[in-house]
């Protein structure tokens, strides 16, 4: 496993990030394909094995059944100190008018909350899962730097939002001396480069590691267009259809342009398309989901890909804009 900074941090992490949304209590959530939490362990076990110690989940993933499963692995598993925790606050909890949101009183309740569940008495990245129009940012901002300051996280992310938001955020931080957000989990792949107009380059000039979701845009550059739906996620998922269309010509392009050199490659599509993402300048460790071993085996494969040049070319050649998708 390579290990690389998180922004200008010293904190290291591995260049693959387990994102733990795949693993909870169906009961629990709105998704009937999360793993139960003995069909979860072996793949945190496995991804620790391969040398993995960036793991990612949410307060709202299962309604906190996530947190609960990956806590207790990571406990049983390995030391508290080799592993790199990241959890995120935004989303509805409660039913009440203040169960969600980042403002003050919901960021000091949700992250007492996360780490009863973790259990764990900190956390080492704490992100905001989304950009809370209804709160002033410089209400979150100082929230979030008195959790740092309390212990209970060592550094705090961002995820999906404008790039003039998150500049915002950065400026208001080191004008008041805040603790300074120290990445940015964003949408990127092969399907969605609308990151590379603005956001990825404002990362770049302030430092920001950059941890994209969805880097197989949620299984369709893992397979070729006229593939059938092989799992209950890509067959139930409804946010997959407001990301892709996964039948337009560019998205079809695009996605037989990764099956065609994985074929001559002799290796999966999903190697391809996660090469190209963590070749990509400023990105830290993309976050894959794995609900089979071999998710696991391809990202890790993945690493040692090296596209050519017109490799690269033929990947990227099909794209055309799109419209924002994924805040």
């Amino acid at each position: 496993m390579d290990y690389i900074n998180l922004g200008r941090t010293g904190l290291k992490v591995s260049r693959i990030c387990l994102g733990c949304m795949s693993y909870g209590e169906p009961q629990r959530g709105m998704h009937a394909w999360t793993l139960p939490e003995a069909d979860s362990r072996p793949f945190i076990a496995r991804a620790l094995e391969h040398g993995i110690n960036f793991f990612d989940t949410a307060n709202v993933y299962s309604a906190g059944s996530s947190e609960e499963i990956v806590g207790r692995a990571l406990r049983d598993m390995v030391p508290r100190d080799e592993i790199v925790l990241a959890t995120k606050v935004h989303g509805q909890m409660r039913a009440d008018a203040n169960g969600r949101g980042l403002s003050r009183k919901a960021i000091l309740t949700e992250i007492d909350a996360s780490l009863t569940r973790l259990g764990m008495d900190y956390v080492d990245l704490y992100q905001i899962h989304r950009f809370d129009p209804e709160t002033p940012i410089e209400e979150t901002l100082e929230a979030l730097h008195d959790v740092v300051r309390a212990g209970k996280a060592r550094y705090i992310g961002a995820s999906s939002m404008y790039a003039w938001q998150f500049c915002k955020a950065l400026y208001l931080s080191r004008l008041h001396g805040w603790a300074r957000f120290v990445s940015m989990q964003n949408h990127y792949n092969l399907l969605y480069r609308e990151e590379e107009r603005e956001m990825l380059a404002l990362c770049a000039e302030e430092g920001i590691g950059v941890i994209p979701w969805s880097p197989l845009a949620r299984g369709l550059l893992t397979r070729p267009p006229t593939a059938a739906t092989p799992t209950t996620r890509a067959g139930t998922d409804q946010f997959t259809g407001t990301l892709y269309s996964g039948q337009n010509a560019t998205e079809r392009a695009i996605i037989e342009a990764v099956c065609a050199i994985a074929a001559a490659r002799g290796t999966p599509p999903a190697q391809i398309a996660l090469a190209w993402v963590l070749a990509r300048p400023g990105v830290t460790a993309p976050i894959i989901g794995a609900t089979k071993m071999h998710h696991l085996e391809d990202a890790v494969a993945a690493l040692t890909i090296k596209l050519t040049p017109e490799e690269t070319a033929q990947l990227e050649s099909p794209y055309q804009p799109r419209a924002v998708a994924g805040f």
